[in-house]
């Protein structure tokens, strides 16, 4: 078994390997805004002042008041504004006035918003696909522990202390975890977070997460649900957007793409750990999911971190 959290919401993110980016103090005045496009990297904000206006490409705008945190796992465009846009064509990017602090807005008035903004990155090779059972926008009102984090995230940024890149790591993970479980009693979109809501559902999902080497079939993660198969199929797709074969799956890949990023290991192991009778059969499946083999995926991840480290 790979060395992963057990649970499903741990062990995707875990998988993601979330590091850190950037970390700032944002100061706004007046009527400001900020448009950023073809941005790669997970964004998320605290609201400590004021309100701002956030609209991401393909979600609904939403209003952020002092205390609303917003995560963004996966994010194409956005504009963020005050709570009254300034005209049309005005838009600027933030002036950096200090270390990790910048400005929106006119130089001089009283400050009419105030909010820490991070990116990150992930270190997961196949990232839309895990990102894809995770909301595209989490907003959040009113939880002091998701405040703090950010909080903590900003200082230890801006700090030169031993082990920082490492804590900033775990940091972040925590971050995730906390935001994403924070919004399992809103409305949520097909995805795991939805599935981990149901508790029939849950119980399936821990078993396929727990256990990717063990035999699965829907009959027994069915009975797992304490629900009819027929009931337990339909529930399924339903909440997660895919069978449950489909899932459990999917789950096996990322857990071997995991594996083969790590070394060390024969197909024939990997197979054994993810649930495939044979080295061939783990081949062939990594081939249909992967469009490539096992041993060119390792390859390319091999050569993508050597150009990175160099």
């Amino acid at each position: 078994m790979p060395d992963l959290a057990p649970d499903p919401l741990s062990s995707v993110v875990a998988l993601l390997k979330p590091r850190p980016d950037i970390a700032k103090m944002v100061v706004a005045r007046g009527r400001w805004q900020v448009e950023r496009s073809e941005v790669a990297s997970p964004f998320y904000a605290a609201i400590i002042e004021g309100r701002a206006r956030l609209v991401v490409k393909g979600q609904e705008p939403v209003l952020l008041e002092a205390g609303d945190f917003v995560m963004v796992p996966a994010m194409d465009s956005f504009t963020m504004t005050s709570e009254v846009p300034p005209p049309s064509g005005t838009a600027r990017l933030p002036l950096e006035t200090g270390p990790g602090v910048f400005r929106l807005g006119p130089a001089d008035g009283p400050v009419e918003m105030r909010a820490l903004v991070g990116h990150c990155r992930f270190g997961a090779p196949d990232r839309a696909l895990l990102l894809s059972l995770l909301p595209r926008m989490i907003h959040i009102s009113g939880q002091d522990r998701l405040m703090s984090l950010v909080t903590m995230i900003h200082d230890e940024t801006g700090a030169d202390r031993p082990a920082r890149s490492m804590i900033l790591e775990r940091l972040l993970e925590v971050l995730m975890i906390e935001a994403l479980r924070s919004s399992t009693g809103h409305a949520l979109p097909p995805g795991l977070l939805c599935g981990l809501s149901d508790p029939r559902l849950a119980a399936a999902l821990h078993r396929i997460h727990d256990a990717p080497d063990s035999a699965l079939s829907v009959t027994g993660l069915a009975r797992d649900a304490g629900l009819s198969r027929s009931a337990f199929f339909d529930r399924f797709r339903s909440a997660l957007g895919c069978t449950p074969m489909d899932y459990a799956r999917m789950w096996r890949m990322a857990v071997a793409r995991g594996l083969l990023m790590r070394g060390g290991l024969s197909n024939a192991e990997i197979a054994h750990r993810v649930g495939y009778g044979s080295a061939s059969a783990f081949a062939m499946a990594f081939v249909r999911q992967e469009g490539m083999s096992p041993g060119v995926f390792s390859d390319r991840q091999g050569k993508a971190q050597r150009d990175q480290d160099a």
